[in-house]
């Protein structure tokens, strides 16, 4: 993105799109189709671009890309991210705001998986769906977050494991060793713009791991 705003060249959301899969095919990765989503269309959670339906990408939107791939060998693992940038060289306070409110989520619920699998205590996905929701309830945003905090992950992008959901239906299956989900609140301003950040965990006997790079902060891509 940065690269051809910096040339001047139209750039779409399809243009990304295609752009990341070609990408992922060069590495040996299967090259899913993915949502890349600007602005308003980010505040649709499930938006998902194609040939007839897309948006340019101008200076000072804001980008979310959400992607599921895995390597093309048998037996891989998927990898489901969400990450979310700012075509700028300064993030808006006004993103930043909603940004610290899902990262401060997405910590929560990690941190309710780590404690708890150290602790040897047994536990949902509904809870952790629960702490994730609770910290956007109380930051005044509880029906602006539109989706369950997360699903099983596994050799496809949904696997079928516990789902991290108290919303969509209650999951009250545990979470058990040696399997994998997301963690992906997000908070959605129709007609604004919405904010996801999606991680990976893999839990072990007695911990819980992120499997993947992960941001901290919204990426102005400009800079």
């Amino acid at each position: 993105i940065k690269r051809r705003m910096n040339g001047n060249i139209p750039t779409t959301e399809i243009d990304v799109q295609q752009f990341m899969m070609k990408r992922f095919s060069e590495e040996g990765m299967q090259p899913s189709p993915m949502i890349v989503a600007v602005n308003a269309n980010a505040a649709s959670p499930h938006y998902f671009p194609t040939i007839d339906r897309n948006s340019a990408i101008k200076r000072g939107d804001l980008v979310l890309i959400d992607s599921v791939t895995k390597l093309t060998k048998p037996k891989a693992p998927a990898v489901d991210l969400t990450w979310v940038g700012y075509v700028g060289e300064t993030v808006p306070e006004e993103y930043v705001k909603i940004w610290n409110i899902v990262r401060e989520a997405q910590n929560a619920a990690f941190n309710f998986v780590q404690t708890s699998f150290r602790n040897g205590k047994i536990i949902t996905g509904a809870q952790v769906d629960d702490v994730s929701r609770g910290v956007i309830k109380k930051a005044g945003y509880g029906d602006q977050f539109l989706h369950r905090t997360g699903h099983s992950i596994g050799e496809e992008g949904h696997g079928n494991g516990a789902n991290i959901d108290n919303l969509e239906t209650r999951d009250t299956r545990r979470l058990v060793p040696r399997t994998a989900f997301s963690i992906e609140p997000g908070i959605y301003l129709a007609g604004k713009f919405g904010i996801r950040s999606e991680i990976d965990v893999y839990v072990t006997e007695n911990d819980a791991i992120i499997t993947a790079p992960h941001q901290s902060e919204i990426i102005a891509i400009m800079r």
